[in-house]
């Protein structure tokens, strides 16, 4: 599946095992670039979250903010364990998306 044409659930964190933040966006690589260059105003920003860490893309739009609302509900370790299932070393995985 392309990244760039489909919307994607993901996550920011500013080190390994540091914070996280959980978005969503319809375009991943020009959200992912704006979070990196502090272009968002907010959370990510204020953190200095530039590092992506996971990413899950979606072919229905609507489903992806659903599957955004359900992440953010689970436990800190749970987001970590997803993470670690999928990347390892916290790589940022932004690289190759652009």
């Amino acid at each position: 599946m392309d990244v760039e044409r489909y919307a994607a659930v993901y996550m920011m964190a500013n080190q390994p095992l540091g914070t996280i933040y959980i978005g969503a966006s319809g375009y991943l690589p020009r959200r992912i670039w704006e979070h990196r260059e502090g272009l968002l105003p907010g959370f990510t920003k204020t953190y200095k979250l530039t590092r992506l860490v996971w990413y899950e893309p979606g072919d229905d739009i609507e489903a992806v903010p659903r599957r955004e609302r359900a992440l953010k509900r689970y436990p800190r370790q749970w987001k970590i364990n997803l993470i670690e299932r999928d990347n390892p070393h916290w790589d940022d995985l932004y690289p190759g998306l652009a």
